[in-house]
């Protein structure tokens, strides 16, 4: 049922690798064994666009990053990701975010940069059947203490959802996402783009999503996000290793996330701070693991 989720993904993982190329409809089909039609039919269903529009998009959001982060000819960049011209990229920058790309250079504004997408999901692994989990890569959920100094967060705080999923369930994740890509160059550097996590409001406990900036950060908020000033605190890590995405993830979250909400801080010599700072919430699976981040402070 799934398969087509899963052979999409490849074909996505073989576009990333070759931005810089000129990948082929032909030489994609060939990866995963079905033809050019068919291949171009099932990504346009699975994916919600044409293999044509994602490759424009992810070109376009890699020459942008490239344009902010580095001091490369825009011309030598257009080049670079397919385009005929300088010209050319010009018109598609302009298009896609309302300025030029020499506009830009000088004054990085947020903007919804193309995602790299995700189709294939743990869920799909292991409805379709395949192999269960190989608990000898997982651990027990450990802790450890972190001191995150001063800083701002920006975000979006939906006082209504619980997790990641019911928060991208009524706010738009291309959009979301792609800003806070084109904030990565401001980002603090432990609290980074895509950090989430939990805060409190009146006994609420709601969800947010977005990404640090340094406690002296006064620069541009993107449209429909807010920035909240985080005193320094103490945090509680509850922690799984990195692990098998795929095969794993549910089973890691719910470890670390048992051990995160039923843990007594006093046992360390701590308790919550939650009403100064809020969770946070780190998933990288394949680099960290998963992490969540409870505030403390000194028992008196």
């Amino acid at each position: 049922m799934y398969e087509w989720n899963e052979a999409i993904q490849k074909m996505i993982c073989w576009i990333e690798d070759r931005l810089t190329d000129n990948p082929s409809l032909q030489e994609m089909s060939a990866q995963i064994g079905y033809s050019p039609y068919y291949c171009s039919v099932k990504f346009h269903e699975v994916v919600g666009m044409t293999i044509r529009n994602y490759i424009a998009g992810r070109r376009l959001a890699q020459a942008t990053l490239e344009i902010r982060d580095t001091n490369e000819r825009i011309l030598d960049i257009a080049v670079k990701y397919g385009y005929s011209s300088q010209e050319a990229l010009t018109r598609a920058f302009a298009s896609a975010y309302g300025c030029t790309p020499a506009a830009y250079r000088r004054d990085p504004v947020p903007v919804a940069l193309s995602n790299r997408q995700v189709v294939f999901f743990p869920e799909h692994y292991v409805n379709r059947g395949g192999p269960t989990m190989n608990r000898t890569l997982l651990t027990e959920a450990h802790v450890r203490v972190e001191h995150i100094p001063e800083h701002k967060y920006v975000g979006i705080w939906d006082k209504t959802a619980g997790d990641y999923c019911s928060f991208f369930g009524r706010h738009d994740c291309d959009a979301v996402c792609g800003t806070i890509d084109s904030m990565s160059h401001v980002s603090h550097p432990i609290v980074t783009c895509h950090t989430a996590g939990w805060f409190y409001d009146n006994g609420t406990k709601g969800y947010f999503y977005g990404f640090g900036v340094p406690a002296d950060y006064d620069g541009a908020i993107p449209d429909g996000f807010e920035i909240r000033a985080v005193p320094a605190s103490d945090y509680l890590v509850f922690f799984h290793p990195p692990f098998d995405y795929l095969k794993d993830c549910g089973e890691v979250m719910k470890r670390v996330e048992e051990l995160a909400w039923n843990y007594d801080p006093s046992t360390k010599g701590y308790e919550w701070n939650e009403e100064a700072c809020h969770d946070y919430q780190r998933h990288y699976p394949e680099v960290i693991g998963y992490e969540v981040l409870r505030p403390v402070k000194r028992k008196r």
